[in-house]
């Protein structure tokens, strides 16, 4: 009886017990101490670091100053893990979102022909009317409202769709005149590296050594200097002018009907993505109370959706929480503090420009392709034995990467859910809200 008293961790403790930090984030409470939580907070950083690389390469295909990006991205996602840390005391790291980003890029500037600027108009109107949908019940209605198949299948789309912008970007598939696309010349060092950091990044992360993206990457890029692919650069210098992107937002050019699914698109994209995310991350660091009731939940969802806001004025797609928080919370991180020090270790990735741009495409290629292949793990949770939930999954998640378009894919997927049921004699199973997103996506496409 005398073994659980010399465990309990009174000593540990006991330093930060009247500290402002044990004010703050109540350490003693969750039964962690600061070193613990600054550990998980590096965890955290190294595991979803390779944003810094990959995001201001996407935003540059927009158009966007490529250093005006690095610095966006790491000050949105410093923002973000402040504000989830300081206001939600919640140990994730969020930062702007994969899939997300690829979607900003390639099919509302890309296909579409808008503006980044409009772009991030859109985002920002997203990103309010996701707080708005927060702070009130409309956004608890329309999470139970969307199907559970139409959720999971959202978010492998959005994979799938990531996977055929890492397989385009580094030539390791090619347009084709005669079969739409065929497979690029793999004797070419850009699809050779990109198949080799992928493949590096899966066996690593199958044996879970840590930071198996941020490491494959790096090798992949020396590897590229050693054959004179990439030039040094050097190593850290002072941040690029944030000027290009501050406050660049066109939101005048939202209030277009065409770019209802693009503003449709982001919200429920992001809005399901943190759903997920923060309610997995809360089960790991036991943030769910004896009555199944999650700790400062509301006030999670909240930081996350005013991250959105603040990232579109510094210029980047909407910020999200990410799912490698679970990687800090496996190091023990349990408070606001963790978050913290991402948040932290973001602003002092601002000085280190120099490295990021030298990173080359077909290295983030190669995450964007893992990170894509992750992402389609929720196809598992469609039930497929019933076909009015599957293939209406089936066409959201083919048709985005198809389309190139994550909201045709949306907007096609609803429609196809919304005749499959009504056609079958189960109405019943269509929430009012898809009745309303039905008709305005078929408006979409009957008059744009």
């Amino acid at each position: 009886m005398e073994s659980p008293k010399s465990e309990a961790p009174t000593l540990d403790l006991a330093p930060v017990g009247n500290s402002w930090l044990e004010r703050i984030f109540k350490l003693k409470l969750h039964g962690t101490t600061v070193k613990t939580e600054m550990l998980a907070g590096v965890t955290t950083f190294i595991t979803m670091a390779y944003i810094i690389f990959v995001n201001p390469n996407i935003m540059a295909d927009a158009g966007i100053d490529h250093g005006a990006a690095f610095v966006a991205t790491c000050i949105a996602a410093a923002l973000g893990c402040l504000l989830m840390g300081l206001y939600a005391n919640w140990p994730v790291g969020l930062a702007p979102g994969m899939g997300l980003n690829a979607f900003f890029t390639y099919t509302v500037v890309g296909t579409m022909g808008y503006h980044w600027e409009t772009a991030l108009g859109a985002v920002f109107v997203s990103g309010v009317l996701f707080m708005i949908l927060t702070v009130s019940r409309v956004r608890e209605w329309l999470l139970n409202s969307i199907p559970v198949s139409l959720r999971y299948a959202m978010g492998a789309g959005v994979g799938l769709f990531l996977g055929v912008i890492g397989l385009k970007t580094s030539g390791i598939i090619v347009a084709s005149p005669a079969t739409l696309i065929k497979l690029g010349s793999l004797r070419e060092p850009g699809p050779l590296l990109t198949a080799v950091c992928f493949l590096l990044i899966a066996v690593l992360s199958y044996h879970r050594v840590f930071g198996a993206i941020l490491i494959s990457i790096i090798a992949v890029t020396l590897a590229g200097w050693g054959l004179g692919l990439v030039q040094y650069s050097g190593i850290y210098s002072l941040p690029p002018s944030l000027a290009p992107t501050w406050l660049a937002m066109d939101i005048k050019g939202v209030f277009n009907v065409s770019m209802i699914s693009v503003v449709l698109a982001f919200l429920f994209v992001h809005m399901f993505d943190t759903a997920g995310t923060l309610m997995g991350v809360a089960q790991r660091a036991g943030l769910v109370n004896a009555d199944g009731r999650i700790e400062n939940l509301s006030r999670a969802l909240k930081a996350d959706s005013a991250s959105s806001v603040l990232g579109a004025l510094v210029g980047v797609p909407p910020v999200t929480s990410y799912v490698e928080s679970a990687a800090g919370v496996a190091a023990g991180g349990r408070t606001g503090l963790t978050a913290v020090t991402v948040g932290v270790l973001f602003i002092a990735a601002m000085f280190f420009a120099p490295l990021a741009g030298m990173i080359p495409a077909y290295a983030t290629a190669g995450a964007l392709i893992y990170v894509a292949m992750l992402m389609m793990g929720g196809l598992a949770h469609i039930n497929w034995e019933e076909a009015t939930d599957s293939i209406p999954a089936i066409v959201t998640a083919i048709m985005m990467p198809l389309t190139f378009s994550v909201a045709d894919g949306i907007a096609l997927g609803f429609i196809t859910y919304v005749v499959l049921k009504a056609g079958t004699g189960r109405h019943r199973e269509i929430s009012v809200s898809l009745w309303v997103l039905c008709a305005i996506f078929i408006a979409k496409f009957v008059y744009l």
